[in-house]
């Protein structure tokens, strides 16, 4: 079975954790628990948490937020209006994403965020590492000349050519997951209408180009 988010358990119960902590409360979560679950909801929301879109989410709120039940309604706006959230400690939360694999909410709480902080911490200490030296003057001159081929370095806190090539590729593919995952739940929604009513003819989903790659170039 494969590694699978915010599926976890709260004592025997079975819950899908919808937000990993409660703004102003972080020891505290809203969890859904999945076995009390009509079958219009259980299903679909099964679906949006095995989806692309449902793995690549911080928090399963952000998909359940476009992902419907089988009578239309937005499956958060209905947790929220039947009051099946429910906010608990997140001490008592035991992560279950495969067989084998079980640990605590809070503890994996504490390690995201550290790797949040560890993330920004590294790109900030290479920005300043990267403003503390001299610059080359033959990419000054280039500069000067207006010559485009140069990797300009990061300074006085500005990110140089390299640091933003990184940002723009990292922002690209994350958006071409979740347009793979919007286009998958798009086509499972039209296979539902036709299913509902063989007569309507729903619009074509076609598959995004791929993003090209762009080799970086080198300065001399």
């Amino acid at each position: 079975m494969a590694f699978l988010r915010h599926v976890g358990k709260h004592g025997d119960r079975k819950v899908a954790v919808v937000f990993r902590e409660v703004p102003g409360e972080t020891h505290m979560c809203l969890v859904t628990y999945t076995e009390t679950l009509n079958q219009h909801i259980h299903d679909p929301m099964m679906q949006s948490i095995e989806s692309d879109i449902g793995q690549n989410s911080e928090n399963l709120a952000d998909a359940l937020n476009r992902t419907y039940t089988k009578d239309g309604r937005p499956i958060l706006t209905y947790l929220h209006m039947e009051g099946l959230l429910k906010k608990i400690n997140t001490e008592q939360v035991v992560m279950t994403p495969a067989p084998n694999t079980r640990i605590k909410l809070s503890e994996l709480n504490s390690i995201l965020d550290e790797m949040k902080q560890g993330e920004s911490a590294v790109r900030r200490l290479a920005e300043l590492d990267a403003s503390t030296g001299l610059q080359d003057p033959a990419d000054v001159a280039r500069r000067l000349r207006g010559d485009q081929n140069v990797n300009v370095p990061a300074t006085d806190g500005i990110l140089g050519d390299s640091t933003l090539a990184k940002q723009r590729l990292e922002q690209a593919q994350r958006m071409e997951r979740e347009a793979k995952g919007l286009l998958a739940e798009a086509q499972r929604l039209i296979e539902e209408a036709k299913a509902m009513d063989p007569a309507v003819a729903p619009p074509v989903v076609t598959t995004p180009p791929k993003a090209r790659k762009t080799k970086a170039k080198v300065s001399a």
